[in-house]
This record gives structure tokens, sequence and C-alpha cells, in this order.
């Protein structure tokens, strides 16, 4: 499965470094984070590091798997 989600404002390099599974875009007013989550609990936890390292999440998406 893969994800996107929109945290609002930007995300400085240390902060964007605590999540080396996801590749980061910066935008205008906020910044994408994407990239392939193995499971539930994964996704919870990539959720859950976001709230703990005081970003917010604006958006959630899951994105169409990439052809093989």
């Amino acid at each position: 499965m893969r994800y996107e989600f929109r945290v609002a404002g930007a995300v400085s390099e240390p902060l964007g470094e605590a999540f080396p599974e996801l590749d980061r875009t910066p935008m205008p007013e906020h910044t994408l984070f994407y990239g392939g989550v193995t499971d539930e609990a994964h996704l919870y936890g990539l959720l859950m590091r976001f709230q703990s390292l005081g970003l917010s999440v604006i958006e959630m998406r899951q994105l169409p798997d990439r052809p093989t």
C-alpha cells in the first residue's frame, strides 16, 4: 500500500528524517510525505509519530499502487 500524508506547514530537515521510509516534498503551505506502508500497524505508527513530533496531518489518502 502507498499513502500520502499532507502535513501543515514546512517540516524541518531533522523532523523529516524521523520518517526515513517516506519521501518528502515541501509545498508553499504544507509538506507532503508519501511512500509505502506495510500494514495497518505501520500506518497507525506513522500517524502516532507525526502526532508525537507535533506535526498536524491535515489530509491522508491511499495512493494507487505503482505498476509492476
